[in-house]
């Protein structure tokens, strides 16, 4: 079962190939959303050295940090296993 926390935006390292998904036409549309009320859901995020790592949610991340958020919703996931 997944773990829902809340973590601050500052607290979440984005890696290199994440910020390769961000499209702003989905960032927009997400901000739109998150204006009108409607609710998103969460991100994931696996441990990583003293913070937490980015591992599916890129658009709807900036899309909280675009609103003034200063904290989000994430899943804690374990990170995968090579």
């Amino acid at each position: 079962m997944l773990k829902l926390i809340e973590v601050k935006f500052e607290d979440i390292y984005v890696p290199t190939a994440r910020r390769k998904e961000m499209a702003q036409d989905k960032i927009d549309a997400i901000v739109e959303a998150m204006l009108e009320g409607e609710e998103e859901k969460p991100i994931r995020v696996r441990e990583g050295k003293g913070r937490y790592v980015l591992v599916q949610g890129i658009n709807r991340l900036e899309a909280g940090k675009a609103v003034g958020e200063e904290r989000i919703s994430a899943y804690l996931v374990q990170a995968p296993k090579f």
